[in-house]
Formats: structure tokens, sequence, C-alpha cells
């Protein structure tokens, strides 16, 4: 049995940025995650952040998690880092079981846990969607930005959020042609600077559209998408056709937290946070003790949020074990100035809509 101070799940932007919160305090952490690398979402991301200079803005995603691993690395007597391992269970005895490269089963007794899991993208359902040349905005992005492998010639991106607005922007950087970006919603989600630099490259960007069908035998050939009307039902007679050989689907994720439900956190469906979620305090500990939460497991956020709710649950996780850090009271109010700050413009109001349910 393999004994901890606090047990992060998860090494993206929240994970890695409670690690570093929790070790600058005192406590020993040790990080588990599934992948390779550290770094989650931010190793595809090739975009310049927004925010402030406290959330890394101008800097871009991919080279962020060099900036935390190098902080981190201050704290390395105090760290210690699993990847290629999989927590597969979070037992009401506290006990977290890991399976580490295939093969290395073993299992921890953390004084508390953080939850940073991340979240996974949503599908959707219409004739031929296992074709291949159908992928995830993510898929896409881990080809391009991961690995140099162009997905195709020829995109049609669903989704205008802000995710399917900036890779399609990175697919007109790669020398792929975006046919068109349609969005079942009747205006465009993402922030407007990312619509109008795709407009001006001349792509349309179809609003109150959705895939009717995908065609092709072996592979994509061809998107058949229609209007739908202000009920989302569709309107037969206005088809239109596009000639792709790949449809990168971005229409949103949904939080991943299956660990919290099998510990037994209380849980609420709260859409504006884009699904289930746990119910938790302004310091991220769920309704059970010591168990903690950050990032887009506890709500669909930016990536710039989910750093400064890791800072947060890290600094408290370790304060409720006894390692309150000396200047705890500045840092977590600045940690919450900042949350209220990236959540002050319009975008922000459904956020806060959705906290107000599930604080406690």
């Amino acid at each position: 049995m393999k004994q901890a101070d606090i047990v992060v799940i998860g090494g993206g932007p929240a994970g890695l940025c409670a690690a570093i919160s929790a070790a600058q305090s005192g406590a020993g952490v040790l990080i588990i995650d599934k992948n390779k690398n550290l770094g989650g979402q931010l190793i595809k991301q090739t975009h310049m952040f927004f925010g402030s200079e406290k959330q890394y803005a101008s800097t871009r995603g991919i080279d962020i998690p060099e900036i935390l691993m190098k902080e981190l690395d201050k704290y390395r007597e105090k760290v210690e880092i699993k990847t290629n391992s999989t927590a597969l269970g979070l037992y009401e005895d506290g006990i977290i079981t890991v399976l580490e490269k295939e093969d290395n089963y073993y299992k921890i007794e953390p004084k508390a846990v953080i939850v940073a899991t991340g979240a996974y993208e949503k599908f959707l359902s219409f004739p031929n969607n296992d074709l291949p040349g159908i992928y995830g905005a993510g898929a896409v992005q881990t080809l391009m930005n991961v690995h140099g492998v162009k997905p195709g010639d020829r995109v049609l991106m669903v989704g205008a959020g802000n995710i399917g607005l900036i890779v399609s922007y990175q697919l007109m950087q790669a020398g792929v042609e975006v046919k068109a970006i349609i969005d079942a919603a009747p205006k465009i989600g993402g922030y407007l600077v990312h619509a109008s630099k795709i407009r001006r490259m001349g792509v349309p960007i179809l609003t109150s559209h959705t895939v009717k069908e995908a065609i092709g035998q072996d592979f994509l050939e061809k998107a058949v998408v229609w209007e739908v009307d202000e009920r989302f039902n569709p309107i037969p007679g206005t088809e239109v056709t596009f000639d792709v050989d790949v449809m990168c689907i971005s229409v949103g994720l949904t939080p991943l937290n299956e660990l919290l439900a099998m510990r037994g956190c209380q849980m609420k469906y709260v859409p504006q946070l884009s699904g289930l979620v746990p119910v938790r305090n302004e310091n991220y500990e769920t309704s059970v003790e010591n168990i903690f939460v950050a990032g887009d497991a506890s709500g669909v956020e930016e990536a710039s949020a989910a750093m400064v709710e890791g800072f947060l649950a890290g600094l408290c996780a370790a304060a409720k074990i006894g390692y309150k850090a000396d200047d705890f009271d500045d840092r977590r109010k600045d940690y919450m100035n900042q949350l209220n700050n990236l959540r002050s413009g319009p975008a922000g109001s459904h956020i806060l809509m959705g906290l107000e349910q599930i604080r406690r």
C-alpha cells in the first residue's frame, strides 16, 4: 500500500497547478496521469491564451506545460509523478487503485485527493457517423499539433464554439481547406474575434444548421447538412452537400468525473456547466471530506479558469490536512479574484449561474 499526502488525478492544466500549489504549501504530492506526457489538452493548443499575465496570457498553450513543469521542479523533493498510469477506482475507505503501464496494479492511501480528470468530447448521431474521416476536434488537434499529420484535404467543421473556430484556423494554417463551419445554434458560440478571423479568410459560418448524413463507402466522401428551426427540428428542402474527406465534430465537452460519483460525492446535473458535476464549496472540496475537484471535471470552462481552480484546490487541500501556508489568506483571495475576473464578462454569466446551483 503506497502512502501519500495528496494525490492529484490528472496532469492537465488544473492538475499541474494543483500540484504546484499544494507543494508550495509543504504537502507531498503524487500526480497520476494516464498519458505519457503531462499537460493534458495544452499540448495540442498552438493558439495564444487570453486572460491576464497570471494565466499566461499571450503564451501559446503548447508552451505552458513547460512553464508549469519548471515551477513544479522547484519542489521535486515533494512531488512524485506517475505517467502511463490510470486511476481505476476511488473507494469509500479512501483507497485509490491504479494500473501503471498495463501490468503494475497497486493501491494508494492518500490524506486528500484532487480530481482533475478534465472532460471528454460530445458526439453527434447521424447516418454513417462512423465513417473513417469523421473525428472529434481533439483527435484533429492531436494529429496536427502533436504528430504533424494532416487529417485530410477538405474539412467540414461542426460547431462554432471557441474550439471549433480555433481548430478551423489551425487547419487552414496546415494547408487544409475548410469548406464551412456549421452550428445548430442560432448564434455563434465562440468569441467573435475568432469568428471574424475565420470569415476574413473566406470561410462561411452557417448557424441554425446541423448534419443530416455522411456519405461514403470506405471513407467520408460527402457531408449533407440542413437548416433547423427555432426548436432544432430539421427543415426539409434546405439540404446542402459538401465535398469533404474530413468532418470535425466540435459540439462541446462533458465533465469526466466518474471517479467522484464512484466515491459517493453528491452530483448534480447543471446544463451551464456542461453536465453532471460534483456539489462543492468555495474551496473546491466536494461533499465527501478531503475530496477536492478542479478544472473541467467541476464544470467545463476555458483552460485559464482550470489553472486558477487548480491553484485554489491545491492550496485548500494542503491546508485541510495540516499544511496551511503562511500566506494562505492572501493566496486564496488572489485566486478567487482571478476567477471572478475571468467570469466577469458576458461569456462567464452562464458559468456563474451554474456555480450557484452546486455550492454547498
